[in-house]
């Protein structure tokens, strides 16, 4: 008989028999679908978060930033800078209009659902050439308010993690009333945290004067960033700094991403260590009670190497079923998820949902076939080096 041969046989041989052992093995199953589950359910947090931030982002936009600040918060420009900007070269225009959005950063506090416990929610004052370059904001539901009046309207995320921002509702913001007249959506990305307003209404309300916090930039390709950065860099009536939108998000989301990634990766692997002696103690379990069956079958030819790998085989098998029921189970539990955290960049709110992607799902079977051959190596090694006459001697 061949190797191939001798393999499969030994593989068929220890699959019907795991009846007979049907306790040890859903055990190692189930113990395996638990780490996979959490593990896949934490990093999807991560992801979650990174999407929310990186959506947003879009190669033909820049942000322009008071030069040394690192984020919205600790940025300040006037109004004069923002004239400067706007006649720069290589941005995008609308009908004639420079597609150049001024924007407020405003930290306001709401209760968040369900706990009712106050949270930070950002309040971003625009003008009108925003939604020329934010194409992707869309209002879902109510209207688009007024210029010059006290309306604001509400992101998804934020309208389902904080309270008073359906439509309809006053909001008393500042020492101003606040009436919401409706609800916007931006393809899951971090608009969908805040609440926007006109600028010109919002600035006087918490004595900002003439200054913006950053402005966003539609360039009219992303290959004009470089000739539009060069530009405001060398002008010395200018102290700004300007980034690419997709790069100011990805470093606003490193952070908190590579917290939970690393927390996540410890609590996985602690549960790891117990899945490893779960899958250990199931097939020392099956070497033991099939001692004298695997030494009658070396007594009959079969080597030591096939007898090492189907053990492994059925280790990893059932190390398989348990990946892709924790790799399911994250799916239905987690994915859509929608939650809030804070932004350490800004301090406030990011509403996002968890994200169980394809990758993470993969990711976290080939996580249970590792601890599925660590548990079932040694085992395996240990039944290809049962003496024959002692084990068929065994009771």
């Amino acid at each position: 008989m061949n190797w191939f041969a001798q393999v499969a046989a030994l593989i068929g041989f220890n699959l019907r028999s795991l009846p007979q052992r049907k306790g040890a093995a859903a055990a190692a199953v189930f113990g395996i679908a638990g780490v996979v589950a959490v593990l896949v359910g934490v990093l999807s947090i991560a992801q979650g978060f990174k999407r929310a931030m990186t959506v947003a982002g879009s190669p033909d936009r820049a942000i322009v930033l008071r030069s040394g600040a690192d984020s919205e918060m600790t940025s300040i420009l006037g109004r004069d800078e923002a004239r400067i900007i706007a006649d720069a070269p290589g941005i995008a225009r609308a009908d004639g209009q420079a597609l150049v959005s001024p924007e407020l950063f405003v930290i306001v506090n709401l209760p968040k659902r369900p706990t009712m416990s106050d949270a930070n929610v950002p309040i971003r004052g625009v003008e009108p050439p925003a939604f020329g370059v934010r194409s992707e904001v869309k209002i879902y539901e109510g209207r688009m308010f007024e210029w010059g009046r006290n309306e604001v309207i509400a992101g998804r995320g934020a309208n389902s993690q904080f309270e008073g921002l359906d439509v309809g509702a006053s909001l008393k913001l500042g020492q101003n009333q606040w009436t919401v007249v409706g609800l916007f959506e931006a393809n899951g990305g971090l608009p969908e945290s805040e609440i926007w307003t006109d600028a010109a209404v919002l600035a006087p309300a918490y004595r900002r004067g003439s200054s913006y916090q950053a402005l966003l930039v539609k360039l009219a390709s992303a290959g004009n960033f470089q000739r539009f950065k060069d530009s405001l860099t060398s002008d010395p009536r200018l102290n700004v700094k300007v980034l690419r939108e997709i790069d100011y998000y990805a470093e606003q989301s490193r952070m908190i991403t590579l917290l939970i990634t690393g927390l996540g990766g410890i609590i996985s692997a602690l549960m790891a260590v117990g899945a490893v002696f779960g899958a250990l103690n199931t097939m020392y379990t099956a070497v033991s009670a099939r001692a004298r069956e695997i030494a009658t079958l070396e007594a009959l030819g079969f080597g030591a190497t096939p007898v090492i790998v189907s053990v492994l085989v059925e280790s990893m098998l059932l190390a398989l079923a348990g990946g892709v029921i924790g790799a399911l189970l994250a799916w239905a539990a987690f994915d859509g998820y929608r939650t809030a955290t804070l932004n350490w960049q800004t301090f406030s709110q990011v509403a996002f949902a968890f994200d169980v992607n394809a990758e993470l799902l993969v990711n976290g079977i080939v996580y249970a076939l590792i601890i599925g051959f660590i548990g079932g190596l040694f085992p395996a090694i240990r039944a290809a080096r049962l003496p024959v006459a002692a084990a068929l001697r065994a009771a």
